[in-house]
């Protein structure tokens, strides 16, 4: 992935940022590619969810995942519609709604398979909501340019993690992970807004970089202990039921969400 010049620059023209955004959006998702492992399909992750799901074990740590993600997906809806009250402009608070509806399809989505396969969505959801409001009300946004930050790199450490555990899912389930993962606009529009407020003023990016440094840090603090208090999620984790993970690759998982974190910093001009 490009790296784009930290240092600051005069503002470019209307064309330059389009081709700029549309590069790192690019970037992103093939480095969220990039970063995904791609293990041979063998046992569970070779299985549809109708095979894999006799598994009893395999089938709890289903339920907490999605359960998790649902829940993920409900308060992203939440915090993005509050978000755009802090827009600056008509166009941005339209931008914001827009993403929020999405989030809101994806939790509509999990809330269906949830039910599809006999789980019901409150109970399963019920479990992290806490841990998750938590984290949520210690990293609220005290400007828009913070809420910016939050929505691309908070909500991108999730989805990296989220990722990481798909590849070892079976390949129903799978698919609904990634799907729901799709970015839903907030990758070009967060890094289009920031780069050009520190453009504007640089003495912006300092701050913003402390900010995003203890996102970081709470993000991957609130992930730990989401999968330790879940015992069906934990082991799946470390190799009881799903393939080729244990607690060494546990820690290979978090450093490469670590390196993309660093990349997503470098794309917002920020350093990590």
């Amino acid at each position: 992935m490009e790296t784009p010049d930290k240092t600051p620059a005069a503002a470019p023209d209307a064309t330059e940022n389009t081709d700029a955004t549309e590069n790192t959006n690019a970037a992103d998702n093939a480095e969220a590619a990039d970063n995904t492992p791609e293990p041979e399909r063998t046992g569970i992750a070779s299985q549809d969810w109708a095979q894999a799901s006799a598994e009893p074990t395999y089938r709890a740590a289903v339920i907490d995942l999605l359960g998790a993600l649902a829940y993920g997906e409900l308060a992203a809806f939440e915090r993005l519609a509050e978000d755009a009250k802090l827009a600056p402009t008509l166009a941005d608070k339209a931008e914001l709604a827009s993403m929020a509806s999405a989030e809101f399809q994806h939790f509509e989505r999990l809330r269906q398979r949830l039910a599809a396969i006999d789980a019901e969505p409150t109970a399963s959801m019920e479990p992290f909501a806490a841990a998750l409001d938590e984290f949520h009300r210690q990293t609220a946004p005290s400007d828009w340019l913070e809420g910016l930050i939050k929505a691309y790199v908070g909500d991108s450490i999730a989805s990296d993690f989220y990722r990481e555990v798909a590849a070892r899912l079976d390949s129903d389930t799978r698919a609904l992970v990634l799907g729901v993962l799709d970015d839903t606009g907030h990758s070009s529009f967060a890094v289009e807004k920031v780069r050009a407020a520190i453009e504007a003023d640089p003495r912006v990016g300092g701050r913003l970089a402390l900010w995003a440094r203890r996102l970081m840090g709470e993000a991957l603090s609130q992930a730990q202990r989401v999968v330790a208090d879940r015992d069906a999620l934990s082991t799946m984790l470390v190799g009881g039921v799903a393939d080729g993970f244990d607690l060494a690759e546990v820690g290979r998982m978090f450093s490469r969400i670590t390196e993309a974190h660093t990349k997503r910093m470098a794309a917002l001009g920020l350093a990590a």
